[in-house]
């Protein structure tokens, strides 16, 4: 890669971001698309976000992916919102442009790409999600967008899930969505298959061993599994939906495509199935799980 004065920059907005695998994406699809782009991470400290934002722009900065705790936050200080991250309440992409950035979620896509290469159809499907949290709300309304006819949100706090639950159906008025206390999964018909999305921070570092749930009758219930964790790369909720004789994915194609669908943005180029392939290898590796 060769950096000179015409290189333009865009990075990660953060806190912590040293975890990243971001840069494996996007430096990655620059060097094969020949653009003279280089991506970095940013850690900015708690209170510094207008400043990290309004700076960014100062520095004339292509744009910007953001990840926890800003995405929610980061909202107030752009000039314009794409409708779908508005909906969700949250926005991971930012895109330059005349006063300001442009905020745009690519998460949920990203996720609908990764669930559509893995053979998953979401309309009509009956599904679980598990936590209430801001992962949760996105997932939610992607599944009322794309069709699911019912959407049973799992949290062990009923009344988050029922401000959840009815968010989703106020947003697409139509009731495909209803709250359960997560204890209340043993309820759940014995022969229904579900799909399930797990989006609470369990099974992450140093909390792998756990999952939300530990009863293994639940993941009798689960044909497909998809925990938006990607690190470790087999979390206890994958292992056991595997164990049950379910199919489990973990969040790294989801992390790929959200990926890709921010460069489009920000570069206007078109990422083809092999050079996503390609990130894709290079992100593993870069994890440690392929060898180069």
């Amino acid at each position: 890669m060769k950096i000179n004065g015409y290189t333009r920059t865009c990075g990660l907005i953060g806190n912590p971001v040293e975890h990243t695998m971001s840069p494996a994406i996007h430096n990655t699809l620059a060097e094969e698309l020949s653009e003279n782009l280089v991506y970095v991470p940013f850690h900015v400290p708690e209170g510094k976000l207008k400043e990290a934002v309004e700076g960014a722009f100062a520095l004339n900065l292509l744009g910007c992916n953001v990840t926890v705790p800003y995405k929610s936050q980061v909202i107030p200080f752009l000039s314009q919102i794409d409708p779908l991250a508005e909906k969700i309440g949250a926005v991971n992409t930012l895109v330059r442009v005349e006063d300001g950035f442009k905020g745009y979620n690519t998460d949920m896509p990203g996720l609908y790409s990764a669930m559509c290469e893995d053979g998953v159809k979401l309309e009509g499907e009956k599904v679980l999600i598990l936590g209430a949290g801001g992962a949760a709300r996105a997932v939610a309304m992607l599944l009322a967008e794309r069709g699911a006819s019912q959407i049973i949100i799992l949290n062990r706090t009923l009344e988050k899930a029922e401000r959840l639950a009815g968010e989703v159906n106020a947003a697409f008025c139509r009731q495909p969505a209803e709250a359960r206390a997560l204890s209340d999964h043993v309820s759940l018909p014995g022969g229904e298959r579900y799909l399930a999305i797990q989006t609470t921070n369990l099974g992450m570092y140093p909390r792998i061993e756990e999952a939300a749930v530990g009863d293994r009758s639940f993941y009798e219930k689960i044909h497909t599994g998809y925990d938006l964790i990607f690190n470790p790369s087999k979390t206890r909720f994958m292992s056991m939906v595997e164990e049950s004789g379910g199919r489990a994915f973990n969040g790294l194609k989801m992390l790929l495509y959200q990926g890709v669908i921010a460069y489009e943005l920000w570069t206007g180029a078109k990422v083809g199935t092999e050079l996503a392939q390609k990130a894709y290898r290079q992100i593993r590796r870069a994890m440690g799980l392929e060898e180069y």
